[in-house]
């Protein structure tokens, strides 16, 4: 595939479908939108963003390549995405219900930038992301396509990720659900912390039986 506008459509629309799809990217931002709020959960939508441009970097370096024939490294990349999300998982489903008012400013600056460290570590430890650029980089892009077409499909990705979760968070956190779902918030977290153990149980399989 050598036309750059081909090229361009191919991966806008492989990413829209990787994107939507459900993975620990979107069960990290829907935990936030349910159980913190709006703005921790724009603030984790960043981040995961902002990982998406590691990714790329390390796509456009060719360190893609090296991982795709290295599986040890790649097996190693799962078992630390799987780690993370463990121990996510475990916070989580020790989660009690929540009594008082909102969290002061000083915690919420805090809780901003953990909420961006969360969502960055999250989408950079997640194979499915890896995985991803792995082919979309060295198979459909590859190293023949001009320099501008490289960066500004990288710039794209980078934004509509964080366009999109940041559409999920709003979705999730409209005053009416918001205010049912705070009353069940420690049941959520608990919900969500078994789904996080799930896919990193999925996870140290997958690169167990790899």
């Amino acid at each position: 595939m050598s036309d750059p506008i081909q090229v361009a459509i191919t991966v806008i629309v492989a990413h829209a479908l990787a994107v939507a799809s459900p993975g620990p990217d979107f069960a990290i931002v829907l935990r936030q939108a349910m159980t913190q709020g709006r703005g921790p959960a724009l603030w984790t939508s960043l981040g995961i963003g902002l990982g998406i441009a590691i990714h790329v970097s390390y796509a456009l370096f060719g360190i893609a390549l090296v991982i795709s024939q290295t599986p040890w490294l790649m097996r190693g990349i799962q078992l630390a995405g799987a780690a993370y999300l463990l121990w996510i998982a475990w916070h989580a489903i020790r989660a009690q219900p929540q009594t008082g008012d909102a969290l002061g400013s000083g915690e919420q600056a805090h809780s901003a930038w953990r909420s961006l460290r969360i969502g960055f570590i999250t989408n950079v430890l997640n194979p499915k992301a890896t995985l991803f650029f792995l082919s979309l980089f060295t198979v459909i892009v590859g190293p023949g396509q001009p320099l501008w077409l490289q960066l500004g499909l990288g710039a794209w990705l980078c934004v509509m990720t964080a366009a999109w979760f940041a559409f999920v968070s709003c979705l999730f956190t409209a005053r009416e659900p918001r205010e049912w779902f705070l009353r069940r918030a420690h049941l959520i977290d608990r919900g969500m912390g078994v789904l996080l153990a799930v896919l990193a149980a999925r996870l140290i399989w997958t690169a167990l039986a790899g």
